[in-house]
């Protein structure tokens, strides 16, 4: 029988075993929120510390992190974090992947091709197999090196200093090379003397055609060694300047030869075709400048059927007894400019031929030589037209001629538009020269037919005459028309030869301010009666 004591006792327990229930179910629930508090910070700190340790430098990381070229290792797991109170540890976070340090670039993406460099653009002679000796025949060199620049838009053949290079007759041409290629001439290139070289006879020595964009500059020197063909031309029947004509010596005599001319290295006589040193043929925008052209078997230098030419700062050596040695010579060219350069040579310091229209001189010095020149134009007939021309801020000494219009007899067309300014003159033979009954032959046919001439002007010639002043020899069926002369001041310096009064045939215009001496023998106006070009004939 259950006593009331035992059923106190009874419930006693029941009170203790339910307390302690009670309270080891409170005691869990602290355990677990403690625990969770844990976890969340390990975490955040877990965080920080892989970002802190992404920020070292590359130096300061261990070698077995190192991916440059070994397989990535398995990262290593950081090191438990204390355990809780409760002994729980703490669940590691997985690694970070490592960043690079903020002040370490990354590196930058494979280059694309880089366009050629400078070098590689220059193409010098030597690397071609020239010998630059003098003596050794470095034609197929300069070949070379011309087909390799040929291909680089606005590359560059160099001719080095210091060197002599023996070169044959070459012709740097187009019209499948890139624009704006630069012969850089520094050193000096000089002509064979051997007739084989020569064969029958060329026009042309070192010859530049179809370009667009070439340069010729440096300071190098080209050399045609043209005194083997001069002296053998004094034993032919070779063309001279045929206003020699209107000079006489005061004791009437001829001037005599040079002596017996030098014969070639191989002892034969060279072709009698006589080549130019230096020509553009058909060429856009062109330019020389820095150099030396001397010694030109017949023309130094000369531009045929070019648009935009400039030429400066060049130098052209010849003596003054050298034959038919031109200085530049301009055929069928536009737009040329030549200007502060030095013209000694054995006839027209600058020629312009017909086809030639908006050519600009200055600023050069001319002599020896034969003056700058207009012609001759019109020669067996033919027709010429030469339009626009200035010639101004020129210093001429020594020469035979002055500003000079020369055509033949029988020719067509015109010579307009032109302006001779500002010449300044040092025993001049004849100063001012219009001759349209111009012939280097020994006898030529009196023709009705002329190549007109029109509206030229002359200002401020002004120096010294040991001829004669001035010389207008106009035909008789086209008289010039349009003469202007004003701030002409010429005076007389007696030396060797017969002296003469300003001339004038057929010749109208104005003299617009005082002449000296007095040019009476211009006539003012225009003519009563001209000759009439048909349509064909008349230059557009």
């Amino acid at each position: 029988m259950i006593t009331r004591k035992s059923l106190r006792l009874r419930s006693i327990t029941m009170t203790i075993l339910v307390s302690i229930l009670v309270w080891s179910a409170t005691l869990e629930t602290c355990i677990a929120r403690r625990g969770r508090h844990l976890r969340h910070h390990h975490s955040s700190s877990s965080s920080l510390s892989d970002s802190l340790s992404s920020k070292k430098p590359k130096g300061h990381e261990n070698n077995s992190h190192s991916h440059k070229s070994k397989p990535k290792p398995k990262p290593k797991m950081k090191s438990p974090p204390p355990k809780s109170d409760a002994g729980s540890p703490v669940v590691s976070q997985p690694p970070q992947v490592q960043q690079p340090p903020p002040h370490v670039q990354p590196p930058p993406p494979s280059p694309l091709p880089l366009q050629p460099v400078e070098d590689s653009q220059q193409f010098n002679v030597l690397d071609f197999g020239a010998k630059g000796d003098g003596m050794s025949d470095d034609t197929q060199a300069f070949e070379a090196a011309w087909a390799s620049a040929c291909k680089v838009e606005a590359s560059t053949m160099v001719i080095p200093p210091d060197y002599i290079f023996l070169v044959g007759p070459i012709s740097f041409s187009g019209p499948y090379c890139q624009a704006n290629i630069v012969f850089q001439l520094d050193g000096m290139i000089v002509a064979p003397t051997d007739t084989k070289s020569w064969g029958r006879g060329l026009l042309w020595w070192i010859e530049f055609t179809k370009l667009k964009g070439i340069t010729i500059q440096g300071k190098g020197v080209i050399d045609g060694r043209g005194t083997v063909w001069w002296q053998q031309d004094y034993l032919t029947d070779y063309p001279i300047d045929d206003d020699f004509k209107l000079i006489v010596r005061l004791n009437n005599s001829v001037q005599e030869h040079p002596p017996m001319p030098i014969r070639s290295e191989l002892n034969g006589r060279m072709p009698s075709i006589k080549p130019t040193a230096l020509r553009f043929y058909g060429s856009i925008d062109v330019t020389v400048t820095g150099v030396t052209i001397q010694n030109s078997p017949q023309c130094h230098l000369k531009f045929d059927n070019c648009v935009q030419v400039l030429v400066h700062d060049v130098n052209v050596s010849s003596p003054g007894d050298s034959p038919n040695t031109d200085g530049i010579h301009l055929q069928n060219s536009k737009d040329v400019m030549i200007h502060t350069s030095t013209l000694a040579c054995g006839d027209d310091c600058i020629s312009i031929q017909t086809g030639c229209s908006n050519v600009y001189v200055h600023n050069v010095n001319c002599g020896p030589g034969h003056g700058i020149s207009i012609g001759s134009l019109g020669k067996d007939s033919s027709k010429a037209c030469v339009s626009n021309i200035t010639v101004r801020d020129v210093v001429m000494h020594n020469t035979m001629t002055g500003v000079r219009i020369k055509t033949w007899q029988g020719g067509i067309g015109s010579v307009k538009g032109i302006l001779f300014s500002n010449i300044q003159l040092t025993e001049v033979q004849l100063p001012i020269v219009i001759d349209q009954f111009y012939c280097d032959h020994s006898k030529c046919m009196n023709q009705t037919s002329a190549v007109s001439v029109e509206g030229v002007t002359y200002e401020k010639i002004r120096g010294t005459y040991t001829v004669k002043p001035v010389h207008f020899a106009c035909s008789d069926s086209f008289p010039c028309i349009d003469v202007q002369l004003s701030g002409i001041e010429l005076k007389p310096v007696q030396l060797q030869y017969h002296m003469s009064d300003p001339f004038c045939w057929k010749t109208f215009g104005e003299l617009t301010s005082t002449t000296v001496p007095p040019i009476d023998c211009l006539q003012i106006g225009k003519p009563a009666r001209n000759g009439v070009h048909s349509d064909h004939d008349i230059c557009l």
